[in-house]
């Protein structure tokens, strides 16, 4: 298997009530082989996407553990707390907050043990 053009860009041509898909493509030089047999004890690379999870809060997304369960708190059990001090008068860049979490591209290195 080898790649043989890097795809940079898409866009597409109307032409008579018709769409047509354009991709414009860069041929490489040297196509990069990849290794067809794997063997056992070989360490690889695998890519994915992660488990989509939607919106979370900051306890699940980035493992905040929340305000005191007592002392006069009824529904502050989850939230993030303080998200900057009153010197600068803005929210750093880079902050953890709630948002998206999951289905993004994860690659990782793994050994094969054995396979069929």
């Amino acid at each position: 298997m080898k790649i043989l053009a890097k795809k940079l860009n898409m866009s597409q041509i109307w032409k008579e009530d018709k769409v047509i898909p354009v991709t414009v493509l860069l041929l490489v030089d040297q196509p990069k082989e990849f290794p067809t047999e794997i063997k056992e004890n070989q360490i690889v690379k695998i890519s994915g996407l992660s488990k989509g999870r939607g919106f979370q809060g900051v306890v699940k997304r980035h493992g905040f553990s929340g305000g005191p369960k007592s002392h006069g708190q009824k529904d502050r059990l989850r939230a993030p707390g303080s998200i900057g001090a009153t010197a600068p008068q803005r929210v750093i860049k880079g902050r953890k907050m709630a948002g998206h979490m999951g289905q993004k591209r994860i690659t990782e290195k793994k050994k094969i043990v054995s396979f069929d």
